[in-house]
């Protein structure tokens, strides 16, 4: 009975430095990340992220109903004034992305416009309605004229981020 009883209390300790160890080193990540950029939605690192040129690249090579697993950095054009709920990334050549957050789950400040981001979920093309359209406009402060004018469906570029870091 005490060869069980010391072998569950070695296993026990063992068990606790285990995972007393995991926990310093995930702290130890985390603070790493969060030096220059503040996180948003599902934890992801700037790692391996492409240009925004590179991004716009493989946005060219998709045809409507293609997705693409993608992360890139980019800077932001502007941002949803009453929520935060979206985005809009530059990319070269005057061409820019719309970027919406999975599940409607998190939101970026309102005011972080013209700052450094780096995305990480779905790219795809998209044919946006009318009424999805005159939303965003709304979002925008657009005018009661600029949104009345919107009338036929548009195809653009349109990426579903999980995970977000925004430039401190």
């Amino acid at each position: 009975m005490r060869k069980i009883t010391a072998i569950l209390v070695l296993s026990l300790i063992f068990i606790a430095c285990k995972n007393e160890k995991s926990n310093e080193e995930a702290e130890v990540f985390a603070e790493v990340k969060t030096d220059s950029y503040n996180s948003f939605g599902t934890e992801i690192d700037s790692e391996n992220a492409i240009s925004s040129a590179q991004a716009l690249e493989k946005f060219n090579s998709l045809k409507l109903g293609d997705t693409l697993d993608l992360k890139f950095t980019s800077n932001i054009n502007s941002v949803c004034k009453k929520k935060g709920c979206w985005m809009i990334l530059e990319l070269p050549e005057e061409e820019d992305v719309r970027v919406t957050f999975k599940d409607y789950g998190f939101f970026v400040p309102k005011d972080s416009e013209n700052t450094e981001v780096i995305v990480q979920g779905k790219a795809f093309i998209n044919e946006m309605s009318v009424e999805d359209q005159k939303h965003y406009a709304e979002d925008e402060g657009k005018s009661e004229t600029e949104i009345a004018a919107i009338t036929s469906l548009e195809i653009s570029r349109a990426f579903i981020a999980n995970g977000v870091l925004l430039k401190e």
